[in-house]
């Protein structure tokens, strides 16, 4: 039994869906993980990650407008507007996410279905690097 970490930087360049299915797919190999859990979590409260469709970016489209419009941009409906009014609506968007994943790896292969993709969930509207923990625990 083993278990590695490993952050991996992704810059975002504003709210957006940002795959990052292979590289977490060349960590795993570059590793020779055999069997395992794999849990990756983000350090920040104003992005999240998600499993999602990989195959039309149109479901990417609708989910930034799905959200949009459950947590608009209107410094209006918050208290907490310090940092623009992106701000709380990410913190909202971020909360009904998920800020951790956990995926199964088995004979060297991450567990994802046919059009699955792991993306960071990017809630705010400015540039900025996110890191997301890689931690394997497995042969």
């Amino acid at each position: 039994m083993k278990q590695e970490f490993f952050n991996l930087q992704i810059n975002t360049n504003g709210q957006n869906l940002y795959e990052f299915t292979n590289q977490t797919i060349k960590w795993i190999n570059e590793n020779n993980f055999k069997n395992g859990i794999l849990n990756l979590s983000i350090q920040h409260t104003s992005a999240s990650l998600i499993v999602q469709e990989n195959a039309d970016p149109d479901v990417q489209t609708d989910l930034i407008n799905y959200f949009d419009n459950l947590a608009p941009m209107d410094n209006k409906l918050y208290k907490h507007t310090t940092e623009g009014n992106d701000d709380m609506p990410a913190h909202i968007k971020s909360a009904l996410t998920n800020n951790q994943i956990s995926l199964s790896i088995k004979e060297n292969e991450l567990l994802l279905g046919t059009w699955q993709g792991i993306y960071l969930f990017e809630h705010r509207l400015n540039p900025t690097t996110r890191t997301v923990v890689h931690h394997f625990v497995g042969e």
